[in-house]
């Protein structure tokens, strides 16, 4: 093996936030590779212009696709090899020289980490080869030793390229060599430990489980616990549910796991329903109301189902800035709650030096009311208003705004993906930076703190009428609370922080529909006779019922998704006569015509396209 650079890195020690560590000479980072076997695979006319090349020892991989230039692929940039086209007997004389090619489409070169992948056509014929270097490089795990050493399970995340597999190479050998720890490593791809039945010199001491197939790999994981007795166990890219699975089996026996998985941060694994075990899982729960109340949130929430896989994870951004969850229960519960955490982050000079600092959350910034706002029209005139906006304020009403990549799951599921965006707090602020004065002058959206007041009740309000209005569980950037009389009434706490922060209270009697609708419209200065949107509000405030509520609401979709867009007439389902008179009116607002038919009780609305 050839040693192509050493550079110094930091010394093991014990860290502290916020100071810098300095490097010794007794601890230096060696890159070495077995380069010149990676290059006698490639055809001579490559080789040959490869070996002359002056950043030959910075070359992350070699592309050859059927009827293209060869490319030669560095950090930052690539540039072409020849001038003359890859032909197929270019590839099958590289073929040739390196192992066979599994499952994965994966090959290797004896006792060495370079990794050949191939594409193949329909016939299963090789039209192109990726030949990616593989380098050991000893002592690039100097940020995190101290959390090897730990004992803990370690889960390692980030982008391909950034260095993970050559991470979990490292730390294999100093957990095997320099902590004298019994380590297994299970080799999917042969990717740790090289091809051939010899594992490279790179792992140390450690012990390497080939796997046949892919998908085997939970299965392997298992029996190295089982056949093994291991106290280490490190593994590469976990991608599936029995892998997490099996991962969760390993740890609960006590062994330190330490493996890869596809993300880059901790957000992406709780997004991930086929992983999110690794981190503990993520269930729905219903609170009761007391305890909705006093948490400031809605009653379901999400929350983590059991303690995480991995004790510790670490957030590989580039390959000499880590960031750090040295719990990762802590950091799941904080994000579910919609607040950011406050991980580590470990950065390394070009001299080796290392420095540990806490990232300090960003706070969002208090709304000024007085800050001035781009002149862009009277909301009241100059927006389409009540049954008739086709363009609701779904974001205002609280609703996931990304409906559109989620139609294709369950209602559970959206339903479960909507409370998820919330926890992680892009769902009641979507619309926080686009402000606009109202017909008063005042700032739009209004900020509205809902205390004891139904949640679902003032989103059908919001909703129906499009009123710019934004509900916001977070009482410090409020514009106004929106109470229930009797709770106002018995909380002496919340009328002295509203009057501390001169934020007015506007309460109602009853959770009832009417009774909201109008002091929003108190709220929000519309009480004046013949205001825009008079016709909607009086028509919700007739609503006094669910059965009612649900009609009108019923009647709204067919128009909207139905008879307007797609030109054909719908029946609604059987109502009352009142009911089907609020109906009508409601059709009409649309400017166009219905009828009811049928005989009692069966009697209902058909409404015809215009």
């Amino acid at each position: 093996m050839a040693e192509h650079s050493s550079v110094p890195l930091a010394q093991s020690d014990s860290f502290s936030p916020d100071r810098e560590l300095t490097a010794t000479d007794e601890n230096r980072m060696q890159i070495t590779d077995d380069l010149t076997k990676l290059l006698d695979i490639l055809p001579t006319h490559l080789r040959d212009r490869l070996v002359q090349h002056p950043q030959l020892d910075r070359l992350v991989e070699v592309v050859m696709d059927l009827g293209r230039f060869p490319e030669a692929r560095f950090p930052g940039k690539a540039e072409y090899l020849s001038e003359t086209p890859i032909t197929k007997e270019d590839l099958a004389e590289s073929t040739r020289r390196v192992g066979d090619f599994g499952g994965d489409n994966r090959a290797g070169i004896e006792k060495t980490l370079h990794r050949i992948s191939a594409i193949r056509n329909r016939r299963g014929e090789v039209i192109g080869l990726t030949c990616r270097v593989g380098r050991a490089i000893f002592g690039t795990i100097g940020m995190i030793r101290d959390l090897v050493e730990s004992g803990r399970s370690i889960l390692m995340l980030g982008r391909p390229g950034v260095g993970k597999t050559t991470a979990l190479r490292e730390i294999a050998r100093v957990l095997a060599d320099e902590l004298d720890k019994r380590v297994v490593i299970i080799d999917t791809s042969n990717e740790i430990a090289g091809d051939g039945d010899v594992p490279h010199p790179a792992i140390g001491r450690a012990r390497r489980m080939q796997v046949s197939r892919p998908e085997l790999q939970h299965q392997v994981m298992i029996e190295a616990v089982e056949n093994h007795m291991p106290e280490v166990i490190v593994i590469d890219e976990i991608g599936t549910e029995l892998e997490a699975l099996a991962a969760r089996t390993i740890a609960e026996r006590g062994v330190q796991l330490v493996g890869t998985a596809h993300g880059n941060k901790l957000e992406n694994l709780i997004k991930n329903p086929t992983l999110s075990d690794l981190i503990g899982g993520i269930q729905s729960v219903t609170l009761g109301d007391e305890e909705a109340r006093r948490r400031g949130t809605q009653k379901s929430v999400l929350e983590r189902k059991a303690p995480p896989t991995f004790d510790i994870a670490v957030e590989m951004m580039e390959r000499q800035s880590w960031v750090v969850h040295e719990e990762v229960s802590d950091t799941i519960d904080i994000l579910l709650r919609g607040k950011q955490p406050s991980p580590q982050t470990r950065t390394t000079d070009d001299e080796g030096n290392i420095t540990v600092t806490h990232e300090t959350p960003v706070a969002p910034e208090p709304r000024s009311r007085s800050q001035a706002v781009p002149e862009i029209g009277n909301f009241f005139s100059g927006q389409a208003r009540g049954w008739r906006s086709s363009g609701r304020m779904k974001a205002v009403a609280g609703q996931n705004t990304s409906q559109n990549n989620v139609r294709s799951l369950t209602p559970e599921q959206q339903s479960f993906e909507r409370m998820l965006d919330e926890s992680l707090g892009r769902s009641f602020d979507a619309m926080e930076s686009e402000s606009f004065p109202g017909p008063n002058g005042e700032e739009l959206p209004l900020h509205v703190y809902p205390y004891g007041v139904s949640r679902q009740q003032l989103d059908q309000v919001i909703q129906t009428l499009n009123l710019p209005v934004l509900l916001t569980k977070d009482m410090e950037g409020a514009d106004a609370v929106l109470a229930l009389r009797s709770h106002v009434k018995n909380h002496a706490k919340l009328r002295h922080l509203a009057k501390t922060r001169q934020i007015p209270i506007h309460t109602v009697k009853s959770n009832s529909v009417p009774q909201i609708a109008i002091a929003l419209r108190r709220v929000l200065h519309m009480d004046e006779p013949g205001a825009p949107g008079e016709a909607e509000l009086s028509l919700i405030a007739r609503g006094d019922n669910e059965d009612e509520i649900e009609a009108l609401e019923e009647a709204r979709l067919a128009v909207e998704q139905i008879v307007i867009p797609k030109g054909q007439p719908v029946e609604l389902l059987p109502r009352s006569a009142t009911v089907r008179k609020m109906q009508h009116e409601l059709v009409e607002h649309y400017r166009l015509k219905s009828r009811s038919f049928g005989e009692e009780p069966n009697r209902r609305l058909r409404i015809y396209p215009a």
